[in-house]
C-alpha cells in the first residue's frame, strides 16, 4: 500500500527515491527512528549495511525513544530505537492502532554519570544520586558531599538531564529515583546524550548522566554504588555486560509485528558478529560475544 500511495502522490519518476525495489533497481528504504544513545550506532550500521545490501537504504534520526516509539504505535517507522522497554500504555495504544510491537535486544549500554574534570569527586551511591537528581533531595552544594571544585565558586551542584521524551530520562528516574519519585526542578534538560556531556565539560559544576558511548577524555566518570558498602564500579563495555555497574541497561529495536524482507534481514544482521562488532566498536557491549574479525 505505501508503495501505491507513493505513486500516486510522486509518480514513477519519484520511486528510485522512495520505498520499493523492481526490475529498474529501486531501492527500499527502512525508517529508523528513535534513541539518541542509540543514533550513533544506528548511523554506523546504516552506513556499513549499504555495502551488504545496496539494494536497501536506512534512514535513521533520532528525537529521543519517546519519538520512535510515538513513530511505531502510529505506523510511520520501520524500526524503532529505544533506551527503554516500552510501557504496558504503549503496548496498548499500538495494538488500539493494529500494531503488534515485537522487542529485539540489540545491544547494552553502561549509563554513566560524568562530572567536570577539576571535580575531585570518585564515587557516588545511588542514593546520593537520588539525592542529587530527586524531589525533595537535600543535596544541592558540593561541599555537601565534601568535595570542594575548581572553577565552582558558587559550589552549587549543577543537574545537568534529558527531557521527557528520552528514554534515558525514564531509565535514570525508574533506576535512580524510583518509580514513585520525580525529578525536582531546575535541572539543564539536554536533548541529546552528546549536549549532556557537552555542557558538563563546559561547567565546573556540573553533573550529568549519559551513555558511555558519549564519554570523552574531557569529562570524568564516577564510579557508582548500590549502597555504601559498595562495591563502586566504574562504567564500561565489561560491567554493563555482567550487570555489576548499578546503572546498565540494554538496548532495543521494535518493530511492528514480526519483521520480513529487507527489515528482517537487517535485524539478522544487526545481530550477527559483524552488526555486534559495530556495536562494540562504538563503545557499547553486544548482546553475546562475537569472534574476532
Amino acid at each position: 500500500m505505501r508503495n501505491v500511495l507513493l505513486t500516486l502522490l510522486l509518480g514513477p519518476s519519484m520511486l528510485a527515491i522512495g520505498c520499493g525495489r523492481g526490475a529498474s533497481g529501486d531501492r527500499v528504504v527502512l525508517q529508523n527512528k528513535g534513541s539518541d544513545t542509540l543514533v550513533n550506532v544506528a548511523q554506523a550500521w546504516a552506513e556499513e549495511y549499504k555495502q551488504v545490501d545496496p539494494s536497501v537504504a536506512i534512514a535513521v534520526s533520532g528525537g529521543g525513544s519517546g519519538t520512535g516509539i510515538s513513530a511505531l504505535i502510529n505506523g510511520t517507522v520501520d524500526i524503532a530505537n529505544s533506551s527503554r522497554k516500552l510501557k504496558p500504555s504503549e503496548f496498548e495504544q499500538a495494538r488500539a492502532n493494529g500494531v503488534e510491537p515485537i522487542e529485539f535486544v540489540v545491544g547494552f549500554d553502561a549509563l554513566a554519570v560524568y562530572v567536570h574534570p577539576s571535580n575531585p569527586i570518585e564515587r557516588l551511591t545511588l542514593g546520593q544520586l537520588a539525592e542529587i537528581y530527586g524531589e525533595g533531595g537535600g543535596f544541592e552544594q558540593w561541599n555537601q558531599l565534601g568535595v570542594t571544585v575548581d572553577g565552582c565558586g558558587s559550589g552549587e551542584i549543577i543537574r545537568v538531564s534529558r527531557q521527557n521524551n528520552s528514554g534515558t530520562f525514564v531509565y535514570f528516574k525508574n533506576t535512580v529515583l524510583g518509580k514513585q519519585r520525580d525529578y525536582k526542578l531546575g535541572s539543564r534538560d539536554m536533548h541529546g546524550s552528546k549536549d549532556v556531556v557537552d555542557l558538563v565539560e563546559h561547567t565546573p559544576c556540573a553533573i550529568g548522566y549519559s551513555g558511555l558511548a558519549y564519554a570523552t577524555e574531557k569529562v570524568k566518570l564516577v564510579a557508582v554504588a548500590r549502597s555504601e558498602e559498595g562495591p563502586f564500579v566504574a562504567p564500561s563495555v565489561e560491567s554493563a555486560v555482567d550487570e555489576s555497574y548499578p546503572i546498565a541497561r540494554p538496548l532495543f529495536m521494535y518493530t511492528a509485528g514480526q519483521p520480513t524482507g529487507p527489515a528482517k534481514a537487517y535485524l539478522d544482521w544487526i545481530l550477527s558478529d559483524e552488526g555486534q562488532r559495530i556495536i562494540l566498536a562504538k563503545g557499547y557491549a553486544s548482546v553475546r560475544p562475537v569472534s574476532p574479525k
